[in-house]
């Protein structure tokens, strides 16, 4: 089949449950052939509803859907689908769990080994074909799912937010056998569901949700043009005072927003913001940079959903009048850190200086040693060698006394399922030393921040892995912690909760709380104030997230093509593989000294595909992350 041949027809989809929650609201859409086409929106937005209802595990109560012209019940051979949460069997090998799935599929028996041996060597795993996966790292757990879900070659793939704690590096080899598997060669339409926007730029085309309404659709650059905006990134010494001078005495400005080492300014027009600004900074006596740029899809997200909604902006709870650290203080200082377990050096020689007042990144893959290092230093864990110094003290820093004055929301464990919200959020008040008098003040308000108030009987196990993690969120801050730990805080959450998280993260840190955070989502790293890359236990690099980028080697291009797919293939033969990613329908190619721009564009020519624009743009922070690691593997690996 070609492109442009509708794979699904959807019109006036509903779904209704318990008689007044309306799931879905009458929504229309086509994916075409080869399409990847995303759906993105905050929790509770219909997308999962939706995936059921195309993967024909429930019916839409009005409406019509058709799956390469059947109803998803007839069409579910020609259907592979990726649940939320990983649908294999743990005890069970790579090649058992693909097996078992092509007999469900009923894959003859024939087949079953050629296409089982194309699918390992498509996902990079046929050095691993007897491991048990329940060994497996969270991305190959993804691949592993992802192979079997295509062992029965599906004309559609279903994939309900797939990344969700998975890291840069397994993200990116994911995305890019995506679009090989959805291209001429693979021939497989994808629909996937995200909270992460950075992926949202890889599909095709996209349809932001809300409410089980579709907002609006189109391609990443439709949006981006109907947003009818510029984002100006502003910079300077002192970001707090910028932003109060931009708030007060700056007309014409939509939406203002926080990062580590700048803020982001949408209005209409920007060399208008740019002059205001800078004459209102040099009254402040405030130093002003700022650049215009394109706006982010992001900025859409937030603009077309805040714009028209009550979604109200909840505020942190009124902070005591105890004695706090001292803006600048070291909350953390740690010095040579290292944990051997066995013989296996899960974290080498890691030292950190984290101040009262900081939000501080720690990044890696999956394995790197970040909740390790956490771990250590929370004294959840005791370390083989180095010193901790928490809080100005180096002796008994497992006190309670010290324990009181720390906050840690952990990675998979902070809540108890089998809780209430509110008995959840009494027992932390207790776990923490809340003085009486301010539980009712304070559960009020986790309660608030989240948008669960009236729901606080509930049971927790019940409520979605995005307000589960903001909950979670709460419980830990409710104390006013002098140190926080968060280890991948925002995992699963949509970008509109993951925006209050940081809001409610600054305010934090503005009152001198340091804050230690990890994440997989390296644009949430831009909200920090300095960052350190981890690599198989080791800090690889350091700095503010401006300053890492401003380091990397060589430049970033941005190339259009007729033939993307061929041009990708043709390009990492000349260039190292990493070098070479797809984002929808362009390429970006790192150069690095010693390639050569114009031969490699000369070389798509010779080949017979045209290069329809080109232009040089600047690193993300997945860029530099990515490009750190992989040149790291190839100087251990020579």
């Amino acid at each position: 089949m070609e492109r442009g041949v509708p794979i699904v027809e959807a019109r006036g989809l509903y779904k209704c449950y318990g008689g007044d929650v309306e799931a879905l609201r009458r929504v229309d859409f086509t994916i075409e052939q080869g399409d990847i086409f995303g759906f993105i929106g905050p929790d509770g937005a219909g997308k999962t509803t939706l995936f059921h209802i195309l993967g024909g595990v429930i019916n839409a109560d009005e409406g019509e859907v058709t799956i390469n012209g059947s109803s998803p019940q007839k069409a579910k051979p020609d259907i592979g689908y990726l649940t939320q949460s990983f649908s294999l069997y743990l005890d069970l090998s790579i090649s058992e769990n693909i097996k078992y799935s092509a007999s469900l599929r009923q894959v003859p028996r024939e087949q079953f080994e050629e296409r089982k041996r194309e699918l390992l060597r498509l996902m990079d795993l046929d050095r691993f074909e007897k491991r048990l996966a329940g060994q497996l790292s969270g991305g190959m757990k993804q691949k592993l799912a992802l192979c079997c879900a295509l062992i029965s070659r599906p004309k559609l793939l279903l994939l309900d937010e797939p990344t969700t704690g998975v890291d840069p590096v397994s993200r990116r080899e994911l995305w890019d056998i995506l679009t090989r598997i959805s291209g001429a060669e693979g021939g497989v339409t994808v629909a996937v569901a995200t909270p992460y926007l950075d992926e949202a730029e890889r599909c095709s085309r996209i349809a932001l949700m809300y409410e089980g309404s579709f907002e609006s659709q189109g391609s990443p650059d439709q949006l981006k043009r109907s947003l009818h905006l510029k984002r100006v990134e502003a910079r300077s010494s002192d970001l707090d005072a910028l932003t109060a001078v931009l708030e007060k005495e700056v007309v014409g400005i939509e939406d203002i927003q926080e990062f580590g080492d700048h803020i982001d300014v949408l209005g209409a027009d920007a060399e208008s913001i740019i002059e205001q600004a800078s004459r209102s900074s040099d009254r402040a006596g405030l130093a002003f940079e700022a650049t215009v740029e394109s706006p982010t899809l992001e900025n859409v997200f937030v603009h077309e959903l805040t714009r028209s909604k009550d979604l109200a902006d909840r505020g942190l709870f009124k902070f005591s009048e105890r004695q706090r650290m001292a803006k600048g203080e070291l909350a953390i200082d740690a010095d040579n850190l290292s944990k051997l377990f066995g013989d296996f050096w899960a974290v080498k020689n890691v030292s950190l200086q984290i101040r009262s007042g900081e939000i501080f990144g720690l990044l890696g893959a999956n394995g790197a040693g970040k909740t390790t290092t956490i771990k250590i230093l929370c004294g959840l864990l005791g370390g083989t060698s180095g010193s901790i110094s928490l809080l100005g003290r180096r002796e008994n820093l497992r006190s309670a006394d010290i324990r009181r004055r720390l906050g840690y929301m952990s990675q998979k464990f902070t809540l108890y399922d089998d809780l209430t919200i509110e008995e959840n959020l009494k027992f932390y008040c207790r776990v923490y030393g809340i003085e009486k008098e301010r539980r009712s003040e304070r559960i009020e308000w986790a309660l608030s921040s989240c948008g669960l108030e009236g729901q606080e009987n509930l049971i927790t196990g019940k409520l979605p892995g995005g307000w589960k993690q903001r909950l979670a969120f709460g419980a830990c801050v409710m104390h006013e912690p002098d140190l926080l730990f968060l280890d991948e805080p925002t995992s699963g959450v949509d970008p509109l909760a993951r925006r209050q998280l940081w809001k409610l993260i600054r305010e934090l840190a503005r009152q001198g709380t340091a804050v230690l955070v990890t994440t997989h989502f390296l644009e949430e790293a831009e909200h920090c104030h300095n960052l350190a890359f981890m690599v198989a236990g080791e800090v690889v690099a350091k700095g503010s997230p401006g300053r890492i980028k401003s380091e990397q080697p060589g430049r970033l291009v941005e190339l259009k093509v007729d033939s993307i797919q061929a041009a990708v293939d043709l390009l990492r033969t000349r260039l190292k593989p990493w070098q070479v990613s797809i984002f929808a329908d362009r390429i970006h190619l790192v150069i690095l000294e010693g390639d050569s721009e114009d031969s490699l564009k000369q070389a798509l020519l010779d080949a017979g595909i045209s290069v329809l624009s080109t232009r040089q743009i600047p690193f993300s922070l997945e860029d530099s992350f990515i490009g750190i690691v992989e040149r790291i593997r190839e100087k251990r690996a020579s």
